[in-house]
């Protein structure tokens, strides 16, 4: 079956610009030819007429629009009624078409004239406004209110609680009750996981808490669970891995120099913690031998002082990763004596006033204030423990405490007018500094405790 198509000739419009041979010679512009529309040439910055009714499409529904296109959405039909407002401004009048009359005035007295596009020009702004122009604490918008905008009509008084109401306007309903398990295991005579691991000394509450997210802690057979109160009469279990990882736990002695602080860096001065290492180990005397542990450098992570001694203080400080050690010294329910040997100065009328004595303190410094030591001297508005307090010579004092509040001695002595120049810590417990050489440190001994 054969098909013959009709041939196609390309016939070229009569007047139609032929493309030039030259690919490089200038395109020149279409003439345009000349006609009514061309005939007055308008600026387009001059005003318009505003256009008539029949212009703006304005007629009924369905009615032709002079360009001949059928009029859809330019009115709503007459069966239904219009509720839009009539106060709001016909957005399809073009701007220009009206000028707008603005009677503000410049600083001068002038009325502001309105430029070729029928705009008044924008008010002054920043330093070039008048006092009086700039705008007042009240007209300046403000920030929202943490409870609500109160420029909001819903905010406004009368317009209900609107956050107590949900989506649908109907109240909300109260939130479940969520007991606090601290407060339940009170009432039930409960406690924490952790804190009952503490009281058990089994380890310090952080470290429960580490055991206990990894699952080496058993109650009652079954895994514990972070933050769960238990019975008193609860049977808590610690599996090996966790009694491994205390084994390796090392607590160091250092004989804290001068210039050092006990915790973090501070002004300048570096941490105690920053003298151990393998050169400053003590290699021990007749009394305390070497320690036969070699120094590691994960002995220093985790190293927490217990018992903190001031920078101008030396003496014995105690550096542990065992939370059992560190609870057991520093600990609300701590019992552990501290032994100070303090050089003091009797100072009445502070250091640098008059009637300061340097000889022979004991002398001079009244037997009622000695007792003032003892007992019945406060601190922070709280009565401080008994102390043991008794004189070495005549110009040092033995302090034996079983509390330590910061700066405790030295606050002590300005008290009863006594000025401290030296101070040293001998003994923790039943640890003792010994003959340890300054700036030196040792391992805690596998038959010592502080209890």
């Amino acid at each position: 079956m054969t098909t013959d198509k009709p041939a196609r000739t390309l016939t070229l419009k009569p007047g139609a610009a032929s493309k030039p041979s030259d690919p490089f010679a200038p395109r020149r512009a279409p003439v345009r030819p000349p006609g009514p529309a061309r005939a007055q040439s308008v600026s387009a910055s001059a005003p318009k007429p505003p256009r008539s009714a029949t212009e703006r499409g304005d007629g009924p529904r369905g009615a032709p629009t002079p360009d001949g296109r059928e009029r859809r959405w330019e009115e709503r039909p007459d069966n239904r009624p219009d509720n839009r407002p009539t106060n709001r401004p016909d957005n399809r009048l073009d701007n220009r078409q009206a000028p707008r009359q603005d009677s503000r005035q410049d600083p001068r007295g002038r009325a502001e004239q309105p430029n070729a596009y029928g705009r008044t020009p924008a008010a002054p702004r920043g330093d070039e406004r008048g006092w009086s122009e700039r705008p007042q604490p009240s007209d300046r918008p403000r920030r929202s209110e943490p409870y609500g905008n109160p420029r909001d009509p819903r905010d406004a008084p009368g317009s209900g609680d609107r956050s107590q109401r949900g989506p649908s306007g109907a109240p909300r309903p109260p939130p479940p009750h969520r007991p606090d398990l601290a407060r339940v295991g009170n009432v039930r005579g409960e406690i924490r996981l952790n804190k009952r691991m503490a009281d058990l000394g089994l380890c310090s509450r952080r470290e429960a808490d580490e055991w206990i997210a990894r699952g080496w802690v058993l109650v009652n057979g079954e895994p514990a669970v972070m933050g769960m109160p238990v019975a008193p009469d609860a049977q808590v279990d610690v599996l090996p891995q966790a009694r491994h990882q205390q084994a390796g736990q090392v607590t160091i002695l250092l004989h804290k120099p001068m210039g050092y602080v006990s915790g973090q860096p501070e002004d300048g001065h570096e941490a105690a913690a920053t003298l151990i290492g393998a050169p400053s180990q003590w290699r021990g005397d007749a009394r305390h031998p070497a320690d036969n542990r070699r120094f590691a450098p994960e002995h220093t992570r985790g190293l927490a002082p217990c018992g903190r001694l001031d920078i101008d203080s030396v003496g014995l400080l105690v550096l542990t990763q065992d939370g059992r050690i560190a609870r057991q010294l520093i600990g609300e329910s701590s019992g552990i004596e501290k032994e100070y040997l303090v050089r003091v100065h009797y100072a009445p009328n502070g250091p640098h006033g008059a009637g300061v004595v340097t000889q022979d303190v004991q002398a001079v410094f009244p037997a009622a204030q000695l007792a003032r030591l003892r007992h019945g001297l406060s601190l922070d508005d709280q009565p401080l423990k008994p102390a043991q307090v008794d004189w070495m010579n005549p110009e040092q004092l033995r302090f034996i405490l079983t509390e330590g509040k910061k700066r405790q001695i030295r606050r002590m002595c300005e008290q009863v007018g006594l000025h401290v120049v030296g101070l040293k810590r001998i003994r923790i417990g039943n640890v003792v500094l010994g003959n340890l050489p300054v700036g030196l440190w040792r391992y805690l001994g596998a038959g010592e405790s502080f209890a």
